[in-house]
């Protein structure tokens, strides 16, 4: 699988939607999904929650949890489903996530998740990796980071992306866990080279295509979240440096290839705004984005099936 450029999982906004957007500007990008709680799949509407559309793969599932009787099971509804990887969150900082004893708290027990990694590969012929940080609130990540993955590699499992912070799960909110704890990508290459037997994803921060490329010098691969997901072309530009010879659309035919496919969705009952709403990002700065923006939000409201109110949105901005 290649693996040099992934979408990462984001709540609220990486749902099959915004991942059909995602594959048509960076074709041969590995996307992921929002994360899945195993127990939300025990329980819950799975082909609601699993259910994606075939262009998008290859599309890795992630999953959160600390049972290793429910990963296991969750792991095989995803490779039933059609998922070429199953991830596992121990990376993210939320109060709920927290209290249901998985992400990023999990760093403190690395055995833990070494028996739900283990558990999930004995369920499934897919790939099971890992997502991970440098470590939670006081611990001394130059040391625990290193011996975090040790232990969980010995699972085994040979890929963690990593995001390049500390998680304080005490006095941060999850959205000032993604800013304020400092980058350390010295530690995340300094992995790499310690175990070159892994592969080794860094996430965290990569905001230019500069960035992108020091760091393809150090690990196997870059996984992009928000960047992508506000600045839509910053993606395909990042896959052009990968993949030169695969075409991007530009915007306007982007839109003509999407309009069908809102169409479809408007015919199955979803509104337009299912899609629009990951297109804010389309125009990003490019003459015309506040136009568009205004105008799509605007029209997605008054006209709520009617997918050619991107292809307006669209005109209103080169008019601006």
């Amino acid at each position: 699988m290649d693996r040099r450029l992934s979408t990462a999982p984001m709540m609220d906004w990486s749902d099959r939607f915004c991942r059909r957007i995602f594959r048509l500007l960076a074709p041969r990008a590995l996307l992921y999904t929002e994360m899945v709680t195993a127990a939300a799949l025990e329980h819950g509407d799975r082909p609601k929650l699993l259910d994606f559309d075939p262009m998008e793969q290859p599309l890795a599932l992630q999953v959160g949890g600390s049972d290793p009787r429910l990963l296991a099971q969750a792991a095989r509804l995803g490779e039933q489903w059609g998922y070429q990887e199953i991830n596992l969150n121990v990376g993210c900082p939320s109060d709920r996530v927290q209290q249901g004893t998985f992400g990023a708290c999990l760093m403190a027990t690395p055995t833990l998740v070494a028996e739900c990694v283990a558990a999930m590969r004995a369920a499934v012929r897919v790939p099971v990796t890992v997502k991970c940080r440098l470590g939670i609130d006081d611990q001394r990540e130059e040391h625990t980071f290193f011996e975090f993955v040790d232990a969980v590699a010995k699972a085994p499992t040979d890929v963690f992306i990593v995001h390049a912070r500390k998680a304080w799960l005490k006095g941060l909110s999850p959205k000032q866990n993604r800013d304020v704890p400092p980058l350390r990508y010295d530690l995340v290459y300094e992995l790499k080279r310690r175990r070159p037997d892994l592969t080794v994803i860094l996430n965290g921060g990569l905001a230019d295509l500069s960035a992108v490329s020091a760091a393809l010098e150090h690990v196997d691969g870059v996984m992009i979240g928000r960047q992508a997901y506000h600045h839509l072309y910053f993606l395909a530009e990042v896959h052009q440096a990968l993949y030169p010879e695969v075409a991007i659309p530009n915007p306007g035919e982007l839109v003509e290839l999407l309009i069908p496919m809102i169409q479809a969705d408007c015919d199955a009952g979803f509104k337009v705004h299912a899609s629009a709403r990951h297109l804010l990002g389309l125009l990003s700065h490019r003459v015309g984005t506040r136009r568009f923006k205004q105008t799509l939000t605007r029209l997605s409201q008054t006209n709520p099936f009617e997918p050619s109110i991107v292809r307006e949105a669209l005109r209103a901005a080169a008019g601006s």
